[in-house]
C-alpha cells in the first residue's frame, strides 16, 4: 500500500539502495531532533542557526560526494536526499550546505591547484572555514556574461574591483569565490576575509530566508595573490557549472519543503473538524491533497532519474534546468495550497507552509529564474537561443 504520510505513493523507498535510506534516515533525524525544534524562532527574529553548522560537519554533510581531503564519498543520490531533508527543516539550512558544497568545494576541488585544495577543503568540510559564492552582481543576476567586477593583473597580484549582491554566507564567509572578467575573460578568485579593500554588508529587511544569512560583497581594488586565482578556471561555462552543481541540490531540496507542508496540512484536515465532520472527509480537500501528492510523485521520480545520470556521468545541464524549474514551482503551489488548507492559522509561524512559501519565493528566483531555465529547456529543444 502506498505510504501516505511521507508520502510515498510509488514505492520511492523501494527505489532506494540502503546506503541511500540510511543517510536519508541520518539526516532527516537531525532535522527532527535539531533543526525543527529552532527554525521557526530564527525565521521569526531573522537569524541563521550557526550552532547547527558543526553539527552538519560532524555527518559529514559538506562536500559529502568527494572521495578525498575527509569527505564522505556519497554518490549524487544520496546527496539530494541530504538536500531533501535540510529543506524538510528550512530552505535556509540546504542553502547553506548547497553553496558550502556546491558552489565553493566544487569550483575548489576541480579547477583549483593542490595546494588550494589541501588549504580549504578539509576545512570547509569540516566547518571550520565557510565560503561563499560571488557571481550575481548588482546590474541583474540572468546575465552572468554581462560581468561588470573587473580583475586586471598587477606583477603577482590581481586587482579586482566591482561588486556582487544576495550572497548566502556573505559575512560569515572566510573566503570568497570572486568571478571577475579579465583581459582573457572570467575568472575565479579566492577573496580571504580580511583582505584590504575586501568588505561585505548583511541584507537585511526580507520576508524570505530569514533563518539565512545574504550578503553584498564589495571590492574597492582589492589585492589578491596570484596563488589565490582558480589556475584552471578559464571562462564563463566554470561558474555556470558550479550553478548546475547547486541547482541539482535544489531541485532535490524542494521536495522536503513540499513534504513537510503536506504532512502539516494532511494532520490538520484529520483533525479539524467543520460542519460536524473532519475536513478531510470533505471531496474538495481530498481533490487537493490528490493533486499535491501526483506533483511531490512525480518530482520524486524526477530527481531520482536525474540523481541516477549524474552518477553514471551523463546528466546534461539541460536536464537540472527542467527538475528545478518543475520541482520548485511544484513545492511553491504545494506551499500555497497547505497554507489556505491550514485557514487563517496557516499565516502564523506556528505552521511551516507560511515559512516554506515565502522561501521558496527566492528558490524560484535563485540559481536560476523560472523563465531561464524555461528558456534553456527550450533552447535544447528549437535548437535557438531566446534569452
Amino acid at each position: 500500500m502506498p505510504d501516505i504520510e511521507k508520502p510515498d505513493f510509488y514505492a520511492f523507498d523501494a527505489a532506494l539502495s540502503d546506503d541511500e535510506r540510511q543517510v536519508r534516515d541520518t539526516v532527516a533525524r537531525f532535522v527532527d531532533d535539531r533543526a525543527l525544534p529552532v527554525i521557526a524562532d530564527c525565521f521569526e527574529k531573522g537569524r541563521f542557526p550557526r550552532e547547527l553548522v558543526t553539527e552538519m560537519a560532524g555527518l559529514g554533510l559538506f562536500g559529502p560526494t568527494f572521495k578525498d581531503y575527509g569527505c564522505a564519498g556519497l554518490n549524487n543520490v544520496a546527496y539530494g536526499l541530504i538536500m531533501q531533508e535540510l529543506e524538510r527543516g528550512d530552505s535556509g539550512l540546504r542553502s547553506f550546505a548547497s553553496v558550502q558544497s556546491g558552489l565553493c568545494m566544487y569550483p575548489i576541488h576541480r579547477w583549483g591547484s593542490d595546494e588550494q585544495k589541501e588549504r580549504w577543503l578539509p576545512s570547509m568540510a569540516r566547518a571550520e572555514l565557510i565560503g561563499c559564492f560571488g557571481l550575481t552582481e548588482p546590474g541583474g543576476g540572468s546575465d552572468p556574461g554581462n560581468m561588470k567586477t573587473t580583475a586586471r593583473r598587477d606583477g603577482g597580484d590581481w586587482v579586482i574591483n566591482g561588486a556582487k549582491t544576495w550572497i548566502t554566507n556573505g559575512t560569515i564567509a572566510d573566503v570568497a569565490l570572486v568571478w571577475a572578467m579579465t583581459e582573457h575573460g572570467v575568472r575565479g578568485f579566492l577573496v580571504e576575509k580580511g583582505t584590504v579593500g575586501f568588505s561585505t554588508r548583511e541584507i537585511e529587511h526580507k520576508f524570505s530566508l530569514r533563518a539565512s544569512i545574504t550578503s553584498e560583497l564589495f571590492l574597492d581594488d582589492c589585492r589578491v595573490s596570484e596563488s589565490n586565482r582558480l589556475p584552471t578556471a578559464e571562462g564563463l561555462a566554470c561558474p555556470l557549472g558550479c550553478l548546475t552543481q547547486a541547482r541539482y541540490g535544489i531541485a532535490w531540496g524542494a521536495i522536503g519543503a513540499a513534504m513537510a507542508c503536506y504532512q502539516e496540512a494532511l494532520s490538520f484536515a484529520k483533525e479539524r473538524v467543520l460542519f460536524g465532520e473532519p475536513i478531510a472527509r470533505k471531496q474538495v480537500v481530498q481533490i487537493r491533497f490528490a493533486e499535491m501528492v501526483r506533483r511531490i510523485t512525480a518530482a520524486q521520480f524526477l530527481v531520482l532519474q536525474l540523481g541516477r545520470l549524474k552518477d553514471a556521468g551523463v546528466m546534461h545541464h539541460a536536464q537540472v534546468s527542467l527538475a528545478k524549474w518543475n520541482n520548485v514551482r511544484m513545492a511553491l503551489d504545494v506551499a500555497r495550497e497547505a497554507r489556505d488548507l491550514l485557514g487563517a492559522g496557516g499565516v502564523s509561524v506556528e505552521f511551516c507552509p507560511i515559512r516554506h512559501a515565502l522561501n521558496l519565493e527566492s528558490v524560484i528566483t535563485y540559481e536560476g529564474t523560472e523563465t531561464i531555465h524555461q528558456l534553456i529547456v527550450g533552447r535544447e529543444i528549437c535548437g535557438e537561443a531566446a534569452f
